[in-house]
Order: structure tokens, then C-alpha cells, then sequence
């Protein structure tokens, strides 16, 4: 299936129209959005100047109505340097009424197609490596590959997703045309199994204890596992300061076998990265 029907069919199944967006009431509407998602009214992630500038630029805002004509989600992208060969997809939300419909799965199908209509092979983009829904929509649904992890990135947002949270991200790489994405894209994506990687000889470079903790285990595995929080988000409102150790741990642990030439190679839905050496 090419990427325009397999992108119709996710917002088919979605159940919202995506189509780019371009005309100024539209583009306040997803300054309004991200506004609402990331509680930062006086301060969005966006200005309306600079998203107006984008859509005259070329680059990529794209917008998902449902079926009373609502914006529930959007996605903002940007070209890299034209040697590169690349868009950077820099900010993403969907309306928390949407939830479990899909719609961010649907949103990033359109813009594979919509980069691969002008002959870009790739879309990078960063999230949160503490986020454990992110990092599973990201390298399993998506089949998008880490290719470096970036300590304190955009410095302190302070807003009602991260918090007074340092702001590491972990930098993908989504290959548009790999064969691994093209069938997560079509909807054959398959997460590891940690029980799986265990019985296979993997360590566990960080684990988590009975009471929620990070725990150091060994980092010379040729396959490690690195853990991370179910709910950070709950963790930041609940128990601030275990947040924070869970921070400086996985920057500390992932960040150092990556760092070290390791690479992740997958995720298992329970919050486990799996991380293999000698690739």
C-alpha cells in the first residue's frame, strides 16, 4: 500500500479528515490547541507569526477536524539543511478528547506522505525518553530509530507536561521508505518482550524496585535493558524529587551506552528500552 492510502486509511480509522493547514484562523486554532495541551497560555509553543511563515516557507503543518469540523490534533515540521535530505517534525499534540482514537498515528502518516510527495527520505524529531507511551508510539507504532540522546535540550519549559523537569530528549531518525516502517505503518509494528530478551542473556542496566526507584544493574551486557517510569507524569505531581533521580538515571545510564556506541533497538510496552551493542 503506498503512503497516501495508508495515511488515508489511518484517519479513516481515526475517523477525523487531515489536510494541511494554511489560512490564519486555522493556524490561531492550533496555537490554541498546543496552548490547551501544554497549559501554556501566555506562553505557547508556537507564535502565529512563525507558523505563518512556515506554511509560506513550504514546510509542514498539517491538522486533524473531526467530523463537527474541531481541530483535535496537529503536527509542525520544518526542513533541515537541503543537504540533508530531511524535515524536522518539531511539536505534535492531539486534544485529550481524542484519546485512543489514533489520531497522532494518523497525523504522522500524513506528513510521511505529505515529506515523501517531495522526495524527503527522512523525518526527525525528539521526545521525552521518560515518557513510556511516547517512546512505544515512537520506536514500535512508528518503527523510528534513536539516534542520540540530548541532556537538558531545550533548557526549562515549565509548563503541565514537563514540569520544572530538565528537558532531555532522545533525537529519532524516521526512515520513510525502511521496510520496518513501512509495515508499522501499515499496521504490522511488534513490540520486544522483555521476558524474551531476559531468557536470551540480556542485564538489566536499570530496573526499578518494589517501591518505584530506579535501580544500577550492570552495563556490560551485549544486550542491556534499561527501564523507565510507567507515568512520569503522575511521578512529577506525586514524588517530584523520585523524578528527578529517575531523570539523572536514565541520562546517566541510556545516555551513557548510547554515548558509549550502543543502540536502541527497541521497547517493550511494560517500560523497557532494549539496547544492544557491536550494530
Amino acid at each position: 500500500m503506498d503512503a497516501d492510502r495508508t495515511a488515508d486509511a489511518a484517519a479513516s480509522a481515526a475517523r477525523v479528515l487531515i489536510r494541511e493547514v494554511v489560512d490564519l484562523p486555522e493556524l490561531e486554532q492550533v496555537l490554541d490547541l498546543y496552548a490547551r495541551i501544554w497549559g501554556r497560555e501566555a506562553n505557547p509553543p508556537l507564535t502565529l507569526e512563525l507558523l505563518r511563515a512556515f506554511t509560506k516557507a513550504g514546510n509542514y503543518v498539517g491538522g486533524a477536524f473531526a467530523s463537527d469540523g474541531r481541530l483535535v490534533g496537529a503536527c509542525v515540521g520544518f526542513f533541515h539543511a537541503p543537504a540533508d535530505d530531511a524535515l524536522h517534525s518539531h511539536i505534535a499534540g492531539v486534544d485529550s478528547t481524542m484519546v485512543d482514537r489514533h489520531v497522532g498515528f494518523a497525523l504522522k502518516l500524513h506528513q510521511r506522505a505529505w515529506a515523501l510527495g517531495r522526495g524527503v527520505s527522512d523525518v526527525a524529531w525528539t521526545f521525552d525518553p521518560l515518557v513510556s507511551r511516547n517512546a512505544y508510539f515512537n520506536l514500535v507504532k512508528l518503527a523510528a530509530r534513536p539516534v542520540e540522546y540530548l541532556p537538558n535540550f531545550y533548557g526549562p519549559m515549565d509548563d503541565s507536561i514537563n514540569g520544572a523537569d530538565e528537558t532531555d530528549r532522545l533525537l529519532v531518525r524516521w526512515s520513510l521508505t525502511d521496510p520496518a516502517v513501512e509495515l508499522a505503518c501499515s499496521g504490522g509494528a511488534t513490540s520486544s518482550v522483555v521476558a524474551d530478551e531476559l531468557a536470551a542473556g540480556a542485564l538489566t542496566a536499570l530496573g526499578m524496585d518494589a517501591d518505584g526507584a530506579p535501580v544500577r544493574g550492570r552495563l556490560d551486557g551485549a544486550t542491556s535493558l534499561v527501564a523507565v517510569p510507567r507515568e512520569i507524569s503522575l511521578l512529577r505531581a506525586s514524588d517530584p524529587a523520585l523524578a528527578r533521580r529517575w531523570r539523572l538515571e536514565v541520562r546517566d545510564v541510556l545516555g551513557g551506552l548510547l554515548a558509549d556506541g550502543a543502540r536502541i533497538t527497541g521497547f517493550d510496552k511494560q517500560g523497557w528500552y532494549v539496547v544492544r551493542r557491536g550494530l
